[in-house]
């Protein structure tokens, strides 16, 4: 299965080769490249990088061969069940990613930390854009005022980010039978950020599992204010997400497109949330 940034192809029934679309998408191949090895030393279920060539004299840019893993990627199965003990593995997948320490994988770029009203501004420039009313701008500005007030000041920890947690990066055993975690791959948007950014692209149905299994493989052992802000922090990134997308919501055929969640989705959620939240989101409310 080919994305965006990659086309993808089956080598035997155990390997597959990774090329990039266009030259705009060879640094990720690259950064893919220093990430998997280091993935891999920290324990996370991802595939051997077999082959990693950028000498660019075979086909114009690097590419890549992996193990190939098992399974299909979730997003296949649908709503067959099984997803929420996958994304209980997944969590626990990403507590160990997220332990590697800093300058652990070189060549991987820093996300800094956005300014506090950037969300305020996101929401201002979809109202003079025509996107949103003026009714549901102040109602988005209220939830991230609301969500801002349980988020401590200061800088977020960052670490090692997968950086697209999403179903069709998830590689699953394709039943009969109980659904578990085979692997996780395509690591192009890899990066040191907020640990909570790395629940931005998971359905948000899915968030409180693998929130779970994030917190029993401790994942967030240093108990500290960011800890305790969490459930937060994964909505601020999910809302803010979900709106960046209302700018380019048409998927590209044929494509993988990128994973932020439709608005119209969230925001019901949302909606939801205020009138009867469920734990652990309760306090939210």
């Amino acid at each position: 299965m080919s994305g965006v940034a990659n086309r993808a192809y089956l080598l035997g029934p155990d390997l597959v080769l990774r090329v990039p679309r266009t030259e705009a998408f060879a640094a990720d191949l690259v950064k893919e490249a220093a990430v998997i090895p280091v993935a891999r030393a920290a324990g996370v279920r991802t595939p051997a990088l077999v082959t990693f060539d950028d000498s660019r004299t075979e086909v114009g840019v690097p590419y890549m061969v992996l193990e190939r893993v098992p399974g299909v990627d979730l997003a296949e199965l649908g709503d067959s069940g099984g997803a929420e003990e996958v994304f209980r593995e997944v969590g626990r997948e990403l507590a160990r990613l997220h332990r590697v320490p800093p300058g652990g994988a070189r060549g991987v770029p820093v996300e800094y930390e956005p300014e506090a009203d950037a969300p305020h501004r996101l929401v201002a420039g979809l109202l003079a854009d025509g996107m949103l009313d003026a009714e549901a701008a102040r109602w988005l500005d209220g939830w991230f005022d609301r969500l801002a007030e349980r988020i401590p000041g200061g800088a977020a920890p960052r670490v090692l980010l997968h950086g697209d947690i999403a179903p069709q990066n998830l590689m699953v055993t394709p039943g009969p039978g109980p659904v578990s975690l085979t692997g996780i791959v395509d690591w192009g948007d890899a990066m040191w950020a907020d640990p909570a950014v790395e629940f931005a692209k998971t359905p948000l149905p899915g968030v409180p599992a693998m929130l779970d299994g994030y917190r029993e493989a401790g994942g967030d052992a240093d108990g500290d204010s960011y800890d305790r802000a969490w459930e937060a922090r994964v909505l601020r990134h999910h809302l803010t997400w979900a709106l960046a997308r209302l700018t380019n919501p048409a998927p590209v055929p044929g494509e993988r497109h990128w994973t932020a969640p439709p608005a119209s989705r969230l925001l019901g959620i949302l909606r939801f949330f205020a009138s009867s939240p469920p734990e652990p989101w309760r306090g939210l409310a």
